[in-house]
């Protein structure tokens, strides 16, 4: 049990800590249109006025700005944004508290956790699956989790191991801080503003009560905030884990599962998680995933764009990279070939289209060592940016030396880890 915390948020270092913390992560102004780098101009003073305000215990959240943001699968998710002086705190808090509770999480729970990522949720998943042929797996999703935290269960999972009333008492603040709506403040009797710096460890801490139970009843469980897969080996222990399961999330937590989107599947049909489907034997990419991706490279990929190639090709390769880490551990190396070569079809088009006659096409491949009479091709046509002739002028070696990001190098299907069973 912990006690007397509250004195370690009194220090302006933790409070600079916080805030660079803040910074790095970025984000919008709160309801105060206070953005980050206004309140970097005046670092000094601001802090100075926090630290002030929580030692006098005058310190007051803001209530957090509300943004609606449309979800891939449809409907909305509610984010609540809080002023960047709020998240300086909440971060300090955050800070403070993790290391308490680390110690006690679940070893299968992985969202928001130090050191721990997708990629171990989506290995550890896969090991339960081949290597213990838990091949019947529940997969559970929750409607609006972190809108539907109840603040009394919140405070009570925190109390079991901090009892310093003034830290329970920022929390409870932060909790009950509501909500500004079209310029009305609206009260928030439940939730914990998905947004929020310190809202992540608060739906772990409020779950854990979930992780245990389902230990204790001897399931095995893969989770990564409010994305829940318990594993079983038969459709019939599936069927009770998830009877289980319900009654503790409704019943004993408050939260709602959606009936509709909670399913039992078997791993030969495939186990989407995290953006991948874990299969009996191989792992891939989810196709609307693929097409995101596809549709994202379109978007910057347009031939009437007028932007030199190399600025395209400097814009493209974050993206490239990013999606190649994410998505390496999956047996994608098809799936990386095709969209390559596409890619590289596109930016040919781009190029033609720039050269715009097809005598500078012609001159180019002279200027290469190509020798001959070239035909007359449609510079803007997509069927010609696969013609032989533009696949001469620019071969994907051309491509390399420009320094577009080659898919086809990255090494897939990343082998999981020895966890513990």
């Amino acid at each position: 049990m912990y006690y007397s915390l509250y004195g370690h948020l009194l220090n302006k270092a933790r409070l600079f800590k916080g805030f660079k913390k803040v910074f790095k992560a970025k984000g919008a102004a709160g309801i105060d249109g206070q953005s980050l780098s206004a309140f970097a101009s005046n670092l000094d003073n601001e802090l100075t006025q926090l630290l002030l305000e929580l030692k006098t215990k005058r310190y007051q959240p803001q209530p957090v700005r509300r943004v609606v943001i449309p979800k891939d699968g449809g409907g909305e998710r509610l984010l609540g944004i809080p002023t960047v002086r709020d998240r300086v705190v909440q971060q300090c808090l955050k800070d403070l508290l993790t290391p308490i509770f680390e110690e006690q999480f679940h070893p299968s729970s992985f969202g928001y956790r130090p050191k721990r990522s997708c990629h171990d949720a989506i290995n550890k998943a896969t090991m339960f699956i081949r290597r213990y042929g838990r091949r019947h797996v529940v997969d559970m999703d929750l409607s609006k989790c972190f809108d539907k935290l109840d603040h009394r269960l919140i405070i009570e999972s925190i109390k079991r191991r901090v009892c310093d009333g003034s830290v329970l008492s920022l929390i409870a603040q932060f909790l009950q801080s509501g909500v500004m709506v079209d310029g009305h403040w609206q009260q928030t009797e439940t939730g914990s503003p998905q947004g929020g710096v310190i809202s992540p460890l608060i739906a772990n801490i409020y779950l854990d009560a979930f992780d245990e139970e389902m230990k204790q009843r001897g399931h095995r469980i893969v989770r990564y905030a409010d994305d829940i897969l318990i594993l079983c080996c038969s459709r019939a222990a599936a069927e009770n884990a998830k009877a289980q399961a319900t009654q503790i999330l409704e019943g004993k937590l408050k939260l709602s599962v959606n009936t509709e989107k909670t399913h039992i599947t078997h791993s030969d049909n495939g186990v989407k998680f995290l953006g991948v489907e874990i299969g009996t034997k191989h792992t891939r990419i989810q196709p609307k995933k693929l097409t995101a991706f596809k549709a994202k490279l379109k978007q910057m990929t347009k031939r009437n764009g007028g932007i030199p190639l190399q600025s395209v090709i400097n814009a493209l390769n974050p993206l490239l990279r990013g999606f190649s880490h994410y998505f390496k551990i999956a047996n994608a190396s098809r799936a990386f070939k095709q969209i390559a070569s596409w890619l590289r079809r596109r930016l040919r088009s781009i190029q033609l289209k720039l050269w715009k006659k097809a005598s500078r096409l012609h001159r180019w491949l002279r200027q290469h060592g190509y020798k001959g009479q070239f035909a007359h091709i449609n510079m803007t046509s997509w069927c010609n940016a696969r013609s032989p002739l533009a696949s001469y002028a620019m071969p994907n070696s051309w491509f390399d030396g420009l320094g577009l990001m080659n898919l086809e190098n990255v090494a897939t299907g990343y082998v999981f880890s020895n966890y513990a069973k």
